[in-house]
């Protein structure tokens, strides 16, 4: 998106990283793709599309299209 002119920096969001507190948890590389990306749709950005907060949300749960864990642990994405 950069290489277009759209720096989304400000505004970008990790859902793993909204859920956990890597200083106070043990979460070592965050928690479930799915799992983070489900949980923070439903109770946090839903919520505030709901309410007229937020008119508009780019959501684009890709954890598991990145993750070289995936790979190497054999298992398919399902």
């Amino acid at each position: 998106m950069r290489k277009r002119g759209n720096d989304i920096k400000s505004n970008h969001n990790d859902c793993g990283m909204m859920i956990f507190d890597q200083q106070l948890q043990d979460t070592h590389s965050g928690g479930s793709g799915c799992g983070c990306a489900a949980t923070t749709l439903a109770a946090y950005i839903l919520p505030k599309l709901v309410s007229g907060e937020w008119k508009r949300v780019l959501f684009v749960p890709t954890g598991a299209l990145m993750s070289t864990v995936s790979y190497n642990e054999g298992e398919s994405v399902p």
